[in-house]
């Protein structure tokens, strides 16, 4: 997972913190409850917003879904954590009625600090779109991938690093939402999330 050390460092391109200023602002116009989100509460939002899109591709969050949301981004962000009233949860359960509002918006952002970060090295971005750089072995594509796309592609698209190395099962929903997501994010055609897409297994809408 992303840390929030790792976090500092990916936000201090200047598009992105102009950008997510702008955002910000008109997300803070919604609701009164919103206006003690810090910039790394706002962030570790935007952040999230692919966990939101993949859950809510199966119709709604739950409780139980919320409350992971809600750990995840406190993952990122814990400047808040102690205050009486977390600016978080009202922030989450807006989004889980309206995502769609700022989907891409969010997913904007992610595509601003995530293409920044891979190309500040030309070599690393060039092995990353070669397809002779696969293995057949998705183990060791993902070892051999570079370290921040790992990185951005375990936070955005999962719960625990290590599900990224094990047999993970989702719903066709789910697994489609994680390939809209990734063409919105222009990582589409990159031939480590390619095979990480196929490596799903599909199972039925109403498995857990």
């Amino acid at each position: 997972m992303i840390t929030g050390s790792e976090l500092i460092t990916l936000v201090r391109d200047n598009d992105f913190f102009n950008e997510m200023t702008k955002l910000k602002k008109d997300f803070l116009k919604i609701d009164p409850n919103f206006m003690d989100l810090s910039d790394d509460d706002f962030i570790s939002i935007i952040l999230i917003s692919p966990s939101i899109g993949i859950t809510l591709a199966n119709g709604s969050v739950s409780h139980y879904e919320e409350i992971t949301l809600r750990r995840k981004a406190r993952k990122l962000s814990r400047r808040s954590f102690f205050q009486k009233n977390d600016p978080l949860a009202p922030a989450l359960k807006y989004l889980s009625y309206n995502f769609s509002e700022w989907e891409h918006r969010f997913y904007e952002l992610i595509k601003i600090t995530m293409h920044s970060s891979l190309k500040a090295n030309n070599v690393i971005l060039e092995t990353l779109k070669n397809p002779e750089s696969l293995t057949g072995d998705l183990k060791r594509d993902i070892l051999n991938a570079p370290f921040i796309f790992v990185k951005f592609i375990s936070f955005l698209f999962m719960e625990e690093d290590d599900d990224l190395l094990n047999e993970r099962s989702i719903t066709e929903v789910e697994l489609d939402k994680i390939k809209e997501i990734g063409s919105v994010l222009e990582i589409d055609n990159v031939p480590v999330f390619q095979v990480f897409c196929d490596s799903f297994v599909v199972r039925p809408g109403n498995v857990v």
